[in-house]
């Protein structure tokens, strides 16, 4: 499926990308509490441990998401977002199948991720996209610590 979409590595800092990361952001932060908002701001992003990535429409990126190396073959999915105009054109899953894909060829055995939960509806398509996928719900992992707001999932690339 990724083959009739563009997507490639980016850097998250070019004019291209800056808004894609601003809506990101605003969205995250309007829809969830503070303690519930992990998503990566653009130094967090720029981070050694970061594959940043960006799906085109043409000459326009359309969305984004990156992969955080946590290591023991673990990789984290994060800053999944996707133009609210380019939305329902396969582009998020593409980019999904796209960060799949990455993870596999670096090793990864286990992909983990943290969205907002049941409780905050603007994450609903982003939780059906994660579950058509194969993702399983999980405990929370790494640093982050249970919370109403987040939901955590899990998805084994051997699988």
């Amino acid at each position: 499926m990724t083959a009739r979409f563009d997507i490639r590595p980016a850097d998250p800092a070019s004019p291209a990308i800056r808004p894609l990361l601003e809506a990101h952001l605003t969205h995250t932060s309007h829809t969830s509490t503070p303690e519930a908002c992990h998503a990566l701001d653009l130094a967090g992003l720029q981070a050694a441990d970061i594959r940043f990535y960006a799906a085109y429409d043409g000459d326009v990126a359309v969305g984004c998401g990156a992969l955080k190396d946590l290591g023991a073959g673990r990789m984290e999915v994060k800053s999944v977002h996707v133009a609210s105009a380019a939305r329902g054109r396969g582009f998020a899953r593409a980019l999904m199948q796209r960060l799949h894909e990455v993870a596999a060829h670096s090793g990864a055995q286990v992909l983990l991720l943290e969205t907002g939960s049941d409780q905050l509806p603007p994450f609903d398509a982003a939780r059906a996209l994660y579950e058509r996928l194969g993702y399983q719900y999980c405990a929370p992992f790494g640093n982050y610590k249970a919370h109403p707001e987040s939901a955590f999932m899990r998805y084994d690339l051997a699988d």
